[in-house]
């Protein structure tokens, strides 16, 4: 289950979202759609990086009844990529939440060999979405 945490005034479906965590796990996961500001002060805090990015994930102990983790998202980041790379911006929140639930279940693209960038594509596949964050950074 999702439990989504909207901060802003913009609306969005969450259907495809739901889907894939479903596919990927059971724990339920926290979702918050932030704007850049609210995204920035968190990336400084955590990673010592003074700039919004478009998410951030953190993952809570593998426990019994507990959460997997939260995934941030920066609604601006998101509206700015959907409108850059031409699709929705639903599909661009489900490519950052694919991206960050990823990180949450342990994958990391800067330390493994493919296997995030692999799981990406087939999820991005699965339900049609557009290309990677992972492949796009790479272009």
């Amino acid at each position: 289950m999702i439990e989504l945490d909207n901060r802003t005034k913009i609306s969005f479906d969450i259907t495809i979202i739901e889907k894939i965590a479903d596919l990927l796990t059971d724990k339920d996961i926290e979702l918050l759609i932030v704007d850049n500001e609210e995204i920035r002060k968190l990336n400084n805090l955590y990673r010592g990086i003074d700039k919004p990015t478009d998410v951030l994930s953190f993952p809570l102990q593998n426990a019994p009844m507990t959460p997997l983790g939260s995934i941030v998202i920066s609604i601006e980041k998101a509206h700015e990529a959907a409108k850059k790379f031409g699709h929705t911006l639903d599909e661009e929140i489900a490519l950052l939440f694919t991206h960050g639930l990823l990180h949450l279940l342990g994958y990391d693209h800067e330390a493994d060999s493919g296997q995030m960038r692999k799981k990406e594509q087939e999820i991005i596949e699965h339900f049609n979405l557009p290309k990677s964050l992972i492949v796009r950074t790479e272009e």
